[in-house]
Protein backbone atom coordinates (compact mmCIF):
# COMPACT_ATOMS: atom_id res chain seq x y z
CA UNK A 1 0.00 0.00 0.00
CA UNK A 2 2.01 2.93 -1.18
CA UNK A 3 0.02 6.54 -0.80
CA UNK A 4 2.72 8.43 -2.78
CA UNK A 5 1.74 7.33 -6.34
CA UNK A 6 -2.05 7.72 -5.66
CA UNK A 7 -3.32 9.75 -8.70
CA UNK A 8 -6.87 9.24 -7.90
CA UNK A 9 -9.36 11.19 -5.22
CA UNK A 10 -11.98 11.18 -3.32
CA UNK A 11 -14.26 13.90 -2.24
CA UNK A 12 -17.45 13.88 0.00
CA UNK A 13 -20.67 15.67 -0.32
CA UNK A 14 -22.15 17.79 2.49
CA UNK A 15 -24.74 15.04 2.82
CA UNK A 16 -22.01 12.13 3.11
CA UNK A 17 -20.31 14.30 5.79
CA UNK A 18 -23.38 14.72 8.20
CA UNK A 19 -23.49 10.87 7.70
CA UNK A 20 -20.07 10.35 8.83
CA UNK A 21 -20.43 12.70 11.48
CA UNK A 22 -23.20 10.72 12.46
CA UNK A 23 -21.67 7.07 12.64
CA UNK A 24 -18.56 8.74 14.13
CA UNK A 25 -20.93 9.84 17.01
CA UNK A 26 -22.59 6.12 17.56
CA UNK A 27 -19.28 4.24 16.81
CA UNK A 28 -16.43 6.04 17.54
CA UNK A 29 -13.66 8.18 15.38
CA UNK A 30 -11.58 5.10 14.00
CA UNK A 31 -13.78 4.22 10.97
CA UNK A 32 -12.26 3.66 6.89
CA UNK A 33 -14.10 3.49 4.22
CA UNK A 34 -13.78 0.84 1.25
CA UNK A 35 -14.54 0.86 -2.46
CA UNK A 36 -16.52 -2.59 -2.53
CA UNK A 37 -15.64 -3.74 -6.15
CA UNK A 38 -19.18 -4.90 -7.00
CA UNK A 39 -19.53 -8.43 -5.26
CA UNK A 40 -22.05 -8.79 -2.55
CA UNK A 41 -23.32 -4.67 -2.06
CA UNK A 42 -22.22 -3.36 -5.88
CA UNK A 43 -20.06 -0.93 -6.16
CA UNK A 44 -20.36 1.10 -2.36
CA UNK A 45 -18.25 2.74 -0.34
CA UNK A 46 -18.51 0.47 2.43
CA UNK A 47 -17.51 2.09 6.43
CA UNK A 48 -16.51 -0.10 8.98
CA UNK A 49 -14.57 0.21 12.35
CA UNK A 50 -10.62 0.25 11.49
CA UNK A 51 -10.66 -2.62 13.91
CA UNK A 52 -13.61 -4.77 11.99
CA UNK A 53 -11.47 -4.50 8.76
CA UNK A 54 -7.92 -5.75 7.61
CA UNK A 55 -6.81 -2.69 4.88
CA UNK A 56 -4.26 -5.30 2.29
CA UNK A 57 -1.17 -4.74 0.95
CA UNK A 58 -3.13 -4.68 -2.17
CA UNK A 59 -5.39 -2.05 -0.83
CA UNK A 60 -4.40 1.88 -2.05
CA UNK A 61 -5.73 4.86 -0.20
CA UNK A 62 -7.11 7.74 -2.17
CA UNK A 63 -7.57 9.81 0.27
CA UNK A 64 -9.49 11.12 3.27
CA UNK A 65 -13.63 12.36 3.50
CA UNK A 66 -14.24 13.49 6.89
CA UNK A 67 -11.41 12.70 8.50
CA UNK A 68 -12.16 8.92 7.88
CA UNK A 69 -9.55 6.94 5.03
CA UNK A 70 -10.63 5.88 1.83
CA UNK A 71 -9.26 2.40 0.41
CA UNK A 72 -9.79 0.97 -2.74
CA UNK A 73 -8.24 -2.91 -3.95
CA UNK A 74 -5.47 -2.23 -5.98
CA UNK A 75 -6.84 -3.80 -9.21
CA UNK A 76 -10.11 -1.47 -8.84
CA UNK A 77 -7.46 1.29 -8.15
CA UNK A 78 -6.35 0.26 -11.99
CA UNK A 79 -9.31 0.93 -13.90
CA UNK A 80 -10.14 3.63 -12.08
CA UNK A 81 -6.79 5.95 -11.60
CA UNK A 82 -8.38 8.46 -13.91
CA UNK A 83 -11.58 9.12 -12.08
CA UNK A 84 -12.67 11.56 -9.21
CA UNK A 85 -14.87 9.47 -6.93
CA UNK A 86 -17.50 12.31 -5.13
CA UNK A 87 -19.23 10.19 -1.94
CA UNK A 88 -22.93 10.84 -1.38
CA UNK A 89 -25.51 10.29 1.22
CA UNK A 90 -28.86 9.45 -0.46
CA UNK A 91 -32.13 7.67 1.15
CA UNK A 92 -31.59 4.18 0.99
CA UNK A 93 -30.53 0.72 2.38
CA UNK A 94 -26.89 0.43 3.55
CA UNK A 95 -24.64 -2.46 2.50
CA UNK A 96 -25.12 -5.23 4.29
CA UNK A 97 -22.04 -5.20 6.54
CA UNK A 98 -21.59 -1.20 6.13
CA UNK A 99 -22.15 0.82 9.35
CA UNK A 100 -24.39 3.05 7.17
CA UNK A 101 -26.86 -0.02 7.01
CA UNK A 102 -30.09 0.73 9.20
CA UNK A 103 -29.51 4.75 9.00
CA UNK A 104 -32.27 5.04 6.23
CA UNK A 105 -29.39 6.34 4.37
CA UNK A 106 -26.61 4.97 2.41
CA UNK A 107 -23.04 5.42 0.91
CA UNK A 108 -23.25 6.24 -2.77
CA UNK A 109 -20.14 6.46 -5.34
CA UNK A 110 -20.63 8.72 -7.90
CA UNK A 111 -17.13 9.78 -10.64
CA UNK A 112 -16.11 12.27 -12.94
CA UNK A 113 -13.51 11.18 -15.05
CA UNK A 114 -10.03 13.39 -14.55
CA UNK A 115 -8.52 15.28 -17.61
CA UNK A 116 -5.05 14.14 -18.16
Amino acid sequence: MDDTQNLAKVIATPAALGLIKELKIKYGEELLFHQSGGCCDGSSPMCFQKSDYIVGDRDVKLGEIGGVPFFMNEDQYEKWKHTDLIIDAVEGIGGMFSLDNGTGKRFLTKSEVCKI
